[in-house]
């Protein structure tokens, strides 16, 4: 059975406006590296626009620095709300040696923060659900009530990881929550050839946990769902798969051209329905954001991407005598 979803809008004006400050930073930061991509100075970007709402939800029910979180590459929004900065991913875009997920030695969105319990992954799409997995276990075996998230793309839910995580985390009743950031498109594969549900959440009742469709481009739905699941998960009364439909509104990665498998005018209308533009409205309509506010986050949250920006560039590249650390050891 797949518990209803609703948007709700019980959360108050603070709350509502904290959400769309971390949409649009995540997405000021998200254009300025694509910029910096196409100007020749970061070699590639995977991008999270489209995918604001869905991750700046779900981050804002979770604990930072308590609970453990496993993400994909896509979620620079959540890794935002959860305690990295813009300069945090720019050091790491452009290998500086102050990279907190690598020091300069990891691809682009490679996330890992040892402070905020943000497990670093491989490239492999889907090893970071056995991450989770084990996480929850481990979080249970000591006593703690910390619960575990990951996230993937609805692509990777192909991959056996995938059905291994699940099952482990379904038969030991784990504090896992999954969630599935469904954008349509598996590269340039669309959903109707990597499975056969029309869901990816219909899954869940071969696993026995619950499985959820929220709509991605809500951030207040996407919060409410994250919260209940987390909830579950805290009582101890297991794993939660949720799918989130999102859209993508960039290719694939930087080194992509989505024009041969989708059309421009599926793009124009995803592009209409811009999560982070549809928030606005929606706070303007409930007089949450007044006239001008928007600007002024905007704003804002461009002048601390320029001096990340700044930081980042000014900082040393990895010195070659590292490049062996944390690969054979501590030396």
């Amino acid at each position: 059975m797949r518990p209803e979803t609703s948007p709700g809008s019980d959360l108050d004006a603070e709350l509502l406006l904290t959400m769309y400050r971390h949409m649009v930073r995540a997405r000021v930061l998200d254009e300025r590296m694509w910029v910096l991509n196409r100007q020749g100075r970061a070699p590639f970007v995977i991008s999270c626009q489209g995918h604001e709402a869905a991750q700046v939800g779900m981050a804002m029910a979770l604990r930072p620095g308590h609970d453990w979180i496993a993400p994909y590459y896509r979620d620079l929004a959540l890794t935002l709300v959860l305690g990295m900065t813009p300069r945090d991913h720019l050091l790491a875009l452009l290998a500086r040696a102050a990279d907190p997920n690598s020091g300069g030695r990891q691809m682009p969105a490679h996330y890992g923060y040892r402070p905020l319990n943000i497990i670093t992954g491989g490239s492999p799409v889907a090893t970071q659900m056995l991450h989770a997995a084990g996480a929850a276990l481990a979080s249970r075996v000591r006593g703690e009530d910390a619960v575990a998230y990951t996230s993937l793309g609805e692509g990777s839910t192909s991959e056996g990881d995938f059905h291994e995580a699940l099952n482990f985390a379904a038969v030991h009743q784990l504090p896992m929550i999954t969630v599935v950031e469904n954008n349509g498109f598996a590269i340039s594969v669309p959903w109707s050839k990597q499975g056969h549900t029309k869901d990816v959440a219909d899954r869940a009742l071969g696993y026995g946990m619950p499985g959820v469709i929220v709509d991605g481009l809500d951030p207040v739905a996407s919060y409410h769902v994250m919260t209940e699941a987390v909830a579950r998960a805290r009582r101890g009364e297991g794993p939660t798969l949720i799918e989130a439909k999102v859209a993508r509104l960039t290719p694939h990665s930087s080194d992509d051209d989505d024009r041969p498998y989708k059309t421009r005018e599926a793009v124009a209308e995803e592009k209409a329905q811009d999560c982070v533009l549809r928030f606005r409205r929606v706070l303007e309509e409930r007089g949450v954001l007044s006239p001008g506010d928007a600007e002024e986050v905007r704003a804002e949250c461009m002048r601390e991407v320029d001096r990340a920006q700044e930081e980042a560039e000014n900082s040393p590249l990895p010195s070659p005598d590292s490049l062996h650390l944390h690969v054979y050891g501590d030396q």
